[in-house]
């Protein structure tokens, strides 16, 4: 069965879709970088180009980064908030910084070494919790109570 199931798999991969031209990587970078801190201009270049919603910048050495990811470790739940409503893709960083102890909880849970991975720019997911102020509270205590059961 795993050998079909690879077999499906690896043909899937194999078949060239037609997605269109790659996204300009100067637009891509400027949509993350506005991610970080100007929701005018996320909102513009989304418009623009709604392909960017999941786009990634590459900072170099391993270190992808999305328009929302930005928004997760500056704290600007505005500009989270609306990616989310686009389709964004979250993650337990942003979910930490919008104080989501309820995406949080269970995630971590089922797969606790999350509690010590990192996020763009190897920015801890405490570190995000941290810049998502009295909303992520409930957030920063429940990682801590996770640090101190080791």
């Amino acid at each position: 069965m795993k050998t079909k199931l690879l077999a499906l798999s690896t043909a899937a991969l194999a078949q060239k879709v037609d997605r269109g031209p790659r996204l300009e990587l100067a637009l891509v970078e400027e949509f993350v970088r506005a991610g970080h801190v100007n929701l005018e201009r996320t909102k513009e270049l989304l418009g623009q180009q709604p392909g960017l919603l999941n786009a990634a910048w590459d900072w170099g050495g391993g270190d992808w980064e999305t328009a929302i990811g930005g928004a997760g470790h500056m704290g600007r739940k505005d500009i989270a908030g609306f990616l989310l409503e686009q389709g964004a893709r979250m993650d337990i960083f942003v979910a930490a910084m919008m104080g989501r102890l309820d995406v949080l909880r269970p995630t971590l849970a089922a797969f606790p070494a999350l509690a010590n991975s990192k996020g763009p720019h190897g920015i801890t997911l405490m570190k995000h919790a941290k810049a998502g102020g009295e909303e992520a509270a409930a957030v920063v205590s429940f990682l801590e109570s996770l640090s101190a059961a080791k």
